[in-house]
């Protein structure tokens, strides 16, 4: 699948990875294990609004009564051989995590490891042109970065936005009663294994592309809304993972609706092929005891919970009565497919679904 960006007689980019995108994330349980045998800073600046505590999207630091500080990062392998496509997806991906905090991104910097003298450097090129045009959408400049001679080929972003300190939204604040908000359909995990397989299809490809470089610009908007209460982006943990961190940081219990999840067009039947990621199977693994699907659900509601999302849709907590303007900013920024969801109310944290 290629594009009049891509470079020529450059092997797959895809090949060149043992995991892709957000699928290529260490699995919830394991990184769990890992920060746990870490102390907290001691001691904490009053100022670090927001920490390493709720897993949260991104660092919050105050700057001033107006201002605070958005910092966050993210990188990873290709998802697509595209490699100018490749640079898009993943800088698209990492400023998601300022608008999922509520920010407006402000500056970045680029972090490149590629295996020199296997990829052309027509195609590294490409995938830092890929990178510089979302964040030239995004109207922010990429400021300086890191490179790197590596194995396998790795890009990303250092992201920085601000936000009112008043408008932060974290993972941690729902409340009881609150409805949940889906911005973009899933699918995206299924869609890489696809094309990793050459399954996927033009139609597919585009379906694909166009929502892995869709901005999530409604945050900084929603933000302004005191009906929401907690916002998240779904990335590499899948829906379930993301969500779960909502009620566990809440001491809440999420509801799912599944019919109400959106999906992307075509995902189901390629799930129905046997399309999936490794990474889908590690996230329920990670948190499927904290889970309770209804013996009712179609047998692929698993997997298309789970599957990793890369440049995935916020994750919205708010009051009933503030959905409707809720999906109207969501619509209004083009993201047709938003939908509330289910429910967050009282209870042992984990998700029901239904």
């Amino acid at each position: 699948m290629t594009s009049a960006h891509s470079a020529q007689a450059a092997p797959r980019l895809t090949s060149l990875s043992h995991g892709g995108g957000c699928g290529c994330k260490i699995a919830p349980n394991v990184l769990s294990e890992i920060l746990k045998k870490h102390a907290p800073m001691l001691p904490r600046p009053e100022a670090l609004l927001v920490g390493t505590e709720s897993s949260d999207d991104a660092a919050v630091y105050l700057l001033n009564p107006e201002q605070a500080l958005i910092a966050t990062t993210d990188f990873f392998m290709p998802i697509v051989d595209d490699p100018f496509d490749f640079g898009r997806i993943a800088a698209t991906n990492a400023l998601s995590d300022v608008y999922a905090m509520g920010g407006t991104p402000i500056m970045a910097l680029a972090l490149v490891g590629m295996p020199i003298g296997v990829i052309p450097l027509e195609t590294v090129s490409a995938i830092l042109r890929g990178g510089e045009s979302v964040c030239a959408e995004a109207g922010i400049p990429i400021a300086g970065g890191h490179s790197i001679d590596s194995v396998e080929a790795i890009y990303g972003l250092v992201a920085m936005g601000l936000a009112h300190p008043s408008q932060i939204r974290r993972n941690d604040s729902a409340r009881a009663g609150d409805v949940i908000v889906l911005g973009k359909p899933l699918g995206v995990g299924i869609q890489s294994a696809a094309l990793k397989k050459e399954a996927l299809d033009a139609e597919g490809y585009a379906r694909m592309i166009a929502n892995t470089t869709q901005l999530n610009t409604p945050g900084r908007h929603l933000a302004k809304l005191g009906g929401v209460h907690a916002m998240t982006d779904v990335t590499g943990f899948g829906l379930l993972g993301h969500l779960l961190e909502v009620c566990r940081g809440s001491q809440l219990r999420a509801r799912l609706n599944f019919a109400d999840v959106p999906i992307i067009e075509g995902v189901a039947e390629l799930a129905a092929a046997g399309m999936s990621t490794g990474a889908s199977g590690r996230n329920w693994a990670s948190y499927g005891a904290e889970v309770n699907l209804a013996p009712s659900l179609p047998a692929l509601a698993q997997t298309l919970l789970t599957d990793p999302q890369t440049s995935g849709g916020l994750l919205v907590a708010c009051a009933p009565e503030q959905v409707d303007e809720v999906l109207g900013i969501f619509h209004s920024e083009g993201f047709a497919q938003a939908a509330a969801i289910g429910t967050l109310d009282s209870g042992l944290p984990g998700i029901d679904v239904r």
